[in-house]
């Protein structure tokens, strides 16, 4: 399994931002593969998730709107398009996805297995 994440920096609050997970296409045959995030002194939290075979996506209630995944299958490459970002958006974002979990909502409320290295996000002024 081959996760690259990339394109994460620094942000103004009420900017934009794309991240990219380049996968190797095993991995996007995976059922799903979804975004998580963490901050410095707090839990790692699932941002969105996509089932590869139906492209159900799924976002907590605090992303819902302003965050959304996509696949590029031909470019084995998922993305995370972050608009209206604000300062607590700030954490290391990581791609993942897990063989047992088969929809975007498992995938988003488990512990995934399979992690990519994360890239920096910084929302600040």
């Amino acid at each position: 399994v081959q996760l690259q994440a990339s394109g994460g920096g620094l942000v103004q609050p009420g900017g934009s931002l794309r991240v990219s997970c380049a996968a190797s296409e095993f991995t996007l045959n995976r059922p799903a593969i979804g975004w998580f995030r963490q901050a410095p002194g707090k839990e790692r939290e699932a941002v969105s998730c996509l089932s590869t075979w139906n492209d159900i996506t799924y976002y907590p209630d605090f992303v819902k709107g302003r965050f959304t995944i996509s696949s590029d299958k031909a470019k084995n490459t998922v993305y995370l398009q972050m608009n209206n970002l604000t300062p607590e958006d700030t954490a290391v974002y990581y791609c993942a996805t897990d063989l047992a979990r088969s929809s975007s909502y498992a995938l988003c409320h488990g512990r995934p297995t399979d992690w990519g290295q994360g890239t920096q996000v910084t929302v600040s002024s």
